[in-house]
């Protein structure tokens, strides 16, 4: 199963597969204002997320009104993670790119467009956490720096990056497919900005394979070891922001929801977000089928061992 995992993509499938992404790319290209606001606003008398990712369903002492809130505090911090994440991905993707400048042109162009949407991304996300944010009270705090996160996250393995990557762009299409689009009742502004993202995210998970897998191919046995352990530890990073940020939301949440929230209350609180955020943004898609397979191609049945064990306490949530 760990032989050379590239030879399974032949040269000409691989040719195709860039090809149909810049096609796709061309053919889906999307504008912030044109296509999507169109000069429209958040709907606050709805919720932003459905409860399948907000986890607010498992606080049944919630009014109705109160549940909307706390969704839409958790939607703000999609949209902010998201920016997150996308400051690390469009440089890495710059970063893949350079490497085709003089080699397969087909690639060059699929990753700069790659990059090129990710930061398109970027601002969207930022446009959208400011315009919520300024519909709530004031004390929100963002935990991480997006530039301090690329810094780190940029300084591990390719192999490893890439494989967040895939992964964070596989739970995005399956967030959207399941949880969004099948919702009537969420923000139809809300809707349509993770319904553009995920037409984005659809041809760039057939790069994140692409690129993953010929990274593999070059690498050492050790160095694939190495990529293994780096791949954990950015997890457990993630993690460690998610946790943060789910402690600042709880707390503001209670801070504004309008009444005094009892101590028993407040306890469920602080742990139902934490466990919706490491469910939205790590455990969906460490369970995403896809991504499995791909792991599972590229990782010894040791590596994987070291792999879910390191996770365990996580998707235990």
């Amino acid at each position: 199963m760990n032989a050379v995992v590239a030879d399974v993509i032949t040269d000409s499938s691989r040719a195709a597969r860039y090809a149909r992404c810049v096609k796709m790319s061309k053919k889906n290209e999307w504008q912030i204002d044109r296509d999507l606001l169109r000069d429209r606003t958040f709907d606050f008398s709805r919720k932003f997320l459905p409860d399948g990712l907000s986890h607010v369903d498992h606080l049944g002492f919630l009014a109705a009104d109160e549940a909307r809130l706390l969704s839409q505090i958790q939607g703000r911090t999609y949209a902010y993670i998201f920016g997150l994440v996308e400051r690390f991905i469009s440089a890495k993707m710059l970063e893949q790119g350079r490497a085709q400048v003089l080699g397969n042109q087909l690639a060059l162009e699929g990753l700069v467009r790659f990059s090129n949407e990710e930061i398109k991304h970027q601002e969207l996300f930022r446009r959208m956490e400011a315009m919520i944010g300024a519909h709530m009270a004031p004390g929100y705090h963002q935990v991480a720096d997006p530039n301090d996160v690329a810094r780190v996250v940029l300084a591990s393995s390719t192999w490893s990056v890439l494989a967040l990557t895939c992964h964070i762009e596989l739970f995005v299409q399956s967030h959207y497919d399941k949880s969004i689009a099948p919702r009537e009742e969420l923000c139809p502004v809300f809707k349509d900005v993770f319904m553009y993202h995920w037409k984005d995210e659809c041809q760039h998970v057939m790069l994140d394979e692409l690129e993953w897998t010929d990274e593999h191919a070059k690498l050492s046995v050790s160095e694939r070891d190495q990529a293994v352990e780096d791949f954990v530890a950015l997890v457990i990073a993630v993690d460690g922001i998610l946790q943060a940020q789910s402690r600042s939301d709880a707390n503001y949440f209670i801070r504004n929801v309008g009444r005094t929230v009892s101590a028993e209350d407040a306890s469920q609180i602080e742990a139902t977000v934490p466990a919706a955020y490491r469910w939205q943004y790590i455990i969906s898609g460490v369970q995403h089928p896809h991504f499995g397979r791909l792991l599972a191609s590229m990782t010894t049945a040791e590596q994987m061992d070291r792999i879910l064990g390191a996770l365990a306490p996580i998707m235990r949530d």
